[in-house]
């Protein structure tokens, strides 16, 4: 029985021009191997393979609903019936994305591994394979092997300037041009450092400080790509200090959401007088208000929900959560639905900083607005906290001295206008379980979205996105 053909990715369409004749290829790629070339059709007229060309690119990006058939059948009109029929049929793989390639059209990469075939001649054999293995344009999803990010940090206490300087020209560095250096590197020590720490040799003139690094299988299902093709910066987070960390466990510091000075939110979220007494009312000044009393409550809770998740992560790390083992140990992500239970650390992390960020909303004087489905979530937790805390020392400290309201602490209606909808809590309930899945019947029928773990962070569209530089509070 003859080997069933793989299903390849289609990039696109092109065309070989001779003297006699015009040949289209389709340009593909698959994981086991490389990219390749397979023929489509041969005609004898150049102007009919380039406009068969152009349709078939614009048949890649279509949809089947979308697809206006006439040119297509137009042009086959024009040609004969083998390449007529070849040409449609390369429509309907455009259409789908897909390319079939039969056993013994196309190389893997253990065969180019090997040698077999005596692919490649000459001096420039490992070089050629390592180009035709990872391209140096491929994105995450076109390498056939796991891909390992390794973060390095390195600082120095550079105690002798110019024998660094020294060393770093004795080892072949010059420094950059005057013109280009900051006012106070006028001799570009940090550049004799960089030069020198790419070694792991010990620096003369300068003593190593730090020296850590971390690694990070990407991953597409979880939002990963390489670097050259990441949407966002790539911003290394090694977490808090593990001084600091332990300084804090024994109570010899505050926490970052304890040092920080509480925003004045009796100016930042001043009250207008209410019209009446009647709760009824339909009158604009006794609509609910945000009052100062429930944002300082809301901001405490955020606060805290980002620090707990930033210790939590810090300990978990890329372990997933195990339910009957973590429930209670760890405060934030055992009680997150359960898909979200096998996520990497820096998932974890922007977790914590959805929380940050959302509190950063009243930092500024506004309503927390969720522009993801995990600041959505956070928000949620935050407002579940606030309303267990019931009135447990509101008229203490600072908080005490904030202007009383009618309004305060109904964090019910904090849930009802806060949100655009509550489609993330379905994933707490095994009825709905796949529904996160944006290609699901259910999900698709009610117009939900895509809630799987990858598209927490993906920005809402209705919605003002997050700076994507903003890095992270610790």
């Amino acid at each position: 029985m003859p080997a069933q053909p793989i299903m390849a990715a289609l990039r696109g369409f092109h065309c070989e021009h001779t003297p006699s004749k015009s040949r289209i290829l389709a340009l593909v790629h698959h994981r086991d191997g490389p990219a390749s070339l397979q023929a489509v059709l041969t005609c004898r007229h150049p102007e009919l393979a380039q406009q068969a060309v152009g349709i078939l690119q614009q048949a890649i990006g279509s949809s089947a609903d979308a697809w206006n058939p006439e040119p297509l059948e137009r042009l086959c009109a024009q040609l004969p019936d083998a390449p007529a029929s070849s040409l449609r049929s390369a429509a309907r793989h455009a259409l789908a994305g897909v390319w079939p390639m039969p056993a013994g059209s196309f190389l893997k990469w253990e065969q180019i591994a090997d040698g077999d075939g005596d692919v490649y001649e000459g001096n420039d054999v490992d070089a050629v394979t390592r180009a035709v293995r990872t391209p140096n344009a491929a994105r995450l999803a076109d390498l056939a092997g796991p891909v390992i990010r390794v973060e390095v940090l390195r600082e120095f206490h550079v105690h002798d300037q110019q024998a660094v300087l020294k060393a770093a020209r004795s080892a072949g560095w010059e420094p950059q041009p005057h013109d280009d250096l900051e006012g106070e590197d006028p001799e570009d020590v940090v550049g004799a450092i960089m030069w020198l720490g790419e070694s792991d040799s010990e620096i003369e003139g300068a003593d190593t400080v730090t020296d850590t690094s971390q690694g990070l299988r990407l991953h597409t299902e979880n939002g990963h790509e390489v670097a050259d093709w990441s949407e966002e910066a790539v911003v290394a987070d090694f977490g808090a200090g593990w001084r600091y960390t332990a300084a804090v466990r024994r109570g010899e510091l505050a926490t970052p959401s304890m040092r920080k000075k509480t925003p004045d939110f009796a100016a930042l979220f001043a009250t207008e007088a209410l019209h009446c007494d009647d709760p009824e009312c339909e009158e604009e000044r006794c609509q609910w208000q945000l009052t100062p009393r429930t944002a300082d409550i809301l901001y405490t809770e955020l606060r805290v929900l980002a620090d707990q998740a930033y210790e939590d992560s810090e300990e978990l790390g890329d372990r997933p959560v195990v339910p009957d083992q973590h429930d209670g140990q760890w405060g934030v992500f055992a009680y997150l639905p359960k898909l979200t239970f096998a996520a990497d650390l820096q998932w974890r992390r922007r977790f914590a900083r959805a929380a940050d960020d959302l509190a950063g909303d009243l930092e500024r004087g506004q309503w927390p607005e969720p522009t993801c489905t995990a600041e959505e979530l956070a928000l949620h937790l935050a407002i579940r906290d606030a309303g267990d805390r019931g009135d447990e020392g509101d008229d203490a400290g600072d908080h005490g001295r904030l202007p009383t309201h009618r309004d305060d602490y109904d964090f019910d209606m904090c849930s009802e206008v806060f949100f655009q909808d509550t489609d993330v809590l379905m994933l707490y309930n095994s009825r709905f379980d796949g529904i996160e899945d944006p290609d699901g019947e259910t999900n698709q029928h009610m117009g939900i979205g895509d809630l799987r773990v990858a598209a927490w962070f993906e920005p809402f569209l209705n919605v003002q996105a997050r700076d994507p530089r903003r890095g992270f509070r610790r």
